[in-house]
């Protein structure tokens, strides 16, 4: 059997991910395994198995699940040339990643002879990781992960296994890695970094161009403290503890805000698991859609409105009980008009509603986060009502959504409207520059009128995915105007709070920083600049139907204004009374608050995965021969010019350069693209984009898309979207350009006869 050479797709460079390189290191490994099962004398193969193997060995120790001890278990199968047992035991590691088993059995085990079942356990355990940080961590004989461990497979709800990293570095990296990891215990002193030797582990091309700062150990003596707020800033949902010997009269005030909580020596183990445990239950708290579905189990008598409640109008009656089937009694359960026996007005919430709401804005890392129910149309139309009056002026995109022109009416404001740069070969828009905004500022400042300029209007993301740099643009605009008060349209970008890469360019991540940079101005840790005299007033309104998990038209509003409470409360509260309904759809207003819960334990994986996805679609469409002949993805280049992106390369697809390592573009570049956001150009296939997307994609292959131009058309993925649909989509696409060049065949022979 001729040998195999090292693969070129394994380069860890050419892959999208690192989750998608370690599936592919899995399968590689299995493939050479296979050969040498064929041909185990085949030294070239077994030399080349032995390098993946410490390239998994580097990778592995970033997840709790398969372990240490199952790689030396394969390793030491390799080693013994047992080749058959070690292929067999590759596959049961593919097959227990591909099931999840250990995600839902606590009791599960590799290699215990206990057979992987395909059925779903009867109860639901969650499953998640906790991450250990310590110089001296013994790798393979730790009491404290080992009695860690033993109290996680204890429990009945939660269930955890341990990770652990030896610096600064390997923590970062952990947290950047692996989505599962939930909880980080720091002890002791941290290292800043391993040392690799000469060879650094493949994995670190994922990691080259992150923001330096992100490994930057600014002074070794807080490095703990330094550590713990870094893991904040990327993965802010994570609980963070710290295990010392230090007495309680050492410990800086610093660290006991740095940490959820300190435990004190190895006397604490039950109460940091138990902390550790509680911290997830109350995370994973969904007051209302809890409160709902235990109103939807209790008796009561429906002497009010609603004759749909508890479903006695529907399953009773002659004619409408397939209604009924169709959505199940569940949902009839827990329609009701009611705002008592546990449940609350969203009006006037003060029970499950109002804290559903307070965690909603801990999540999105906001002051304040409303729900409503009936769209981000009206979300916008509540945030104008509430903060301008007739004679404000506002400036605002022109491409804006259509609810902010019709709330522009409604409150009386003045519009001065913003011009986006024009993609004009595709008959697209882009967004509005820094430059123009700032322009139009001065131009009203010169004319006497900046005194009555009250709001800034942005998209971010756009319709096509062009997003903004929302910390440069405040900055900047707060130069001229100190207390401008800012709307970001997030309708198609509430998923970006989940991801350590996008989260940079949300509203509510950029108003904190802007807070965080006058704070240090204020104190004279830094040169004071304009921010130090400037109002931080910053809205944004999100359609988490749209990105996220919840029902059609739910939609947030999250506040972080400076002058709510003491200038802008009311008013916004009455607005907010205008447009809301006094019957709210609660199983919108459980799925806002059930889909938060989601987004907090999953918002990074799921995240991941969609870009992922749409990943995979570009590389796809661009290296099929006949997808290229007819189709052509937009890239960065086409979409930004280059002045506005001087960090950026053109394309996510050219080596070296996907979304995660264009760090520096991310976070400095005025525009970065959504890379979720898929604009495909049709021009070759001689179809304008209203009739691809109606008659070639929607009639015939039911596949609905967002947006359409003259040529082109928008896809996009979300946490949605699965390997499968993507694969569908791809083969679709196939079938369009055979018929079309089909019918090109057919139209040259019947020139041909013409000629004739």
């Amino acid at each position: 059997m001729p040998s195999l050479k090292k693969s070129e797709s394994l380069k860890p460079e050419s892959f999208y991910s690192v989750s998608q390189y370690r599936s592919a290191l899995w399968r590689h490994l299995r493939s050479l395994t296979r050969s040498l099962t064929l041909d185990p004398e085949n030294r070239e193969v077994r030399s080349e198995l032995q390098t993946y193997f410490q390239d998994l060995e580097d990778l592995e120790k970033f997840w709790a699940f398969p372990g240490r001890s199952v790689i030396q278990t394969l390793k030491d199968r390799l080693r013994a040339r047992e080749f058959k047992t070690l292929l067999n035991d590759i596959g049961l590691c593919l097959r227990a990643f591909s099931t999840s088993i250990y995600r839902k059995d606590n009791q599960f085990a590799l290699f215990s002879g206990k057979k992987q079942s395909s059925r779903e356990p009867t109860t639901i355990t969650n499953y998640f990781e906790v991450l250990y940080v310590d110089s001296f961590l013994e790798k393979d004989h730790d009491p404290l992960r080992e009695s860690q461990r033993n109290y996680g497979q204890k429990q009945t709800d939660f269930f955890y296994g341990t990770v652990s990293a030896t610096s600064y570095e390997e923590a970062i990296t952990a947290i950047l890695f692996n989505p599962l990891i939930q909880s980080v215990v720091i002890r002791y002193q941290v290292a800043p970094r391993n040392k690799n030797g000469p060879k650094k582990p493949s994995y670190t091309c994922f990691l080259n161009n992150l923001e330096s700062s992100v490994f930057q150990v600014e002074n070794k003596d807080l490095i703990t403290v330094q550590l713990a707020e870094q893991i904040k800033q990327l993965r802010p949902e994570l609980s963070i503890y710290y295990v010392t010997d230090d007495s309680i009269k050492d410990t800086p005030e610093q660290w006991l805000h740095a940490f959820k909580r300190i435990f004190f020596r190895m006397e604490d183990l039950q109460e940091l698991h138990i902390s550790i445990l509680q911290d997830i239950r109350d995370r994973y708290k969904t007051p209302f859609y809890t409160a709902l579905k235990d109103y939807s189990q209790k008796p009561t008598g429906v002497f009010h409105a609603m004759p749909i409640s508890r479903g006695n109008s529907v399953f009773k009656s002659w004619w409408m009980r397939d209604f009924g089937e169709f959505y199940g009694r569940n949902l009839f359960l827990a329609e009701t008009s009611s705002t008592s026996g546990g449940l609350d007005s969203l009006s006037q919430p003060t029970g499950p509603l109002k804290k559903a709401q307070e965690m909603a804005a801990k999540a999105y890392g906001s002051e304040k986060t409303y729900f409503v129910t009936n769209g981000t149309s009206t979300s916008n139309k509540i945030v104008l009502q509430g903060l301008v009056k007739p004679g404000d002026i506002v400036l605002i995109d022109r491409e804006c959504h259509k609810s902010h022109h019709y709330a522009l009416v409604q409150s009386g404001a003045i519009p001065v409207y913003l011009d986006s740069y024009k993609i004009q070969p595709f008959s697209i828009y882009g967004a509005v520059p820094i430059a123009t905004i700032c322009k139009r500022l001065e131009e009203l400042k010169a004319a006497g009128r900046l005194d009555r300029v009250k709001m800034l209007i942005l998209t971010n993301s756009t319709f096509d995915g062009i997003v903004y740099n929302p910390f440069r643009v405040m900055s900047e605009v707060l130069k001229i105007k100190k207390d401008l008060i800012f709307l970001w349209d997030e309708a198609w970008f509430a998923f970006a709070s989940f991801s350590p890469y996008l989260r940079s360019r949300t509203a509510m991540n950029a108003a904190r920083r802007l807070l965080e940079q006058r704070k240090l101005e204020t104190s004279g840790q830094v040169d004071k600049t304009h921010l130090s005299q400037s109002r931080i007033r910053v809205y944004a309104t999100q359609s988490t139907h749209k990105t996220l998990s919840s029902f059609r038209q739910g939609s947030v509003i999250h506040v972080l204004d400076e002058d709510f409470n003491m200038r802008v409360e009311n008013a916004f509260h009455e607005a907010y009374l205008t447009h809301i309904s006094t019957s709210p759809n609660y199983q919108i207003l459980a799925s806002l608050d059930a889909g938060r819960c989601q987004a907090e334990f999953e918002g990074f994986e799921l995240t991941e995965r969609a870009i992922e996805m749409a990943m995979n679609l570009r590389h796809k469409i661009a290296t099929v021969p006949l997808l290229k002949k007819y189709f052509h993805v937009l890239k960065i280049g086409e979409t930004i010019p280059q002045t506005y992106r001087p960090n950026a390369h053109d394309d996510f697809l050219e080596p070296d350069q996907n979304y995660t390592r264009q760090g520096k573009a991310w976070s400095e570049d005025e525009f970065a693209m959504d890379p979720t956001k898929i604009t495909l150009c049709i021009s070759n296939t001689g179809v304008d984009g209203n009739t691809f997307r109606n008659l070639h994609l929607m009639e015939a292959f039911g596949i609905q898309v967002n947006k359409t131009s003259r040529n082109t058309v928008l896809f996009m993925t979300n946490i949605g979207t699965t390997r499968s649909s993507v694969s569908y989509l791809a083969s679709v696409l196939i079938k369009i350009a055979e018929n079309l060049e089909h019918q090109g065949e057919m139209a040259n022979r019947e020139e041909k006869k013409a000629i004739q």
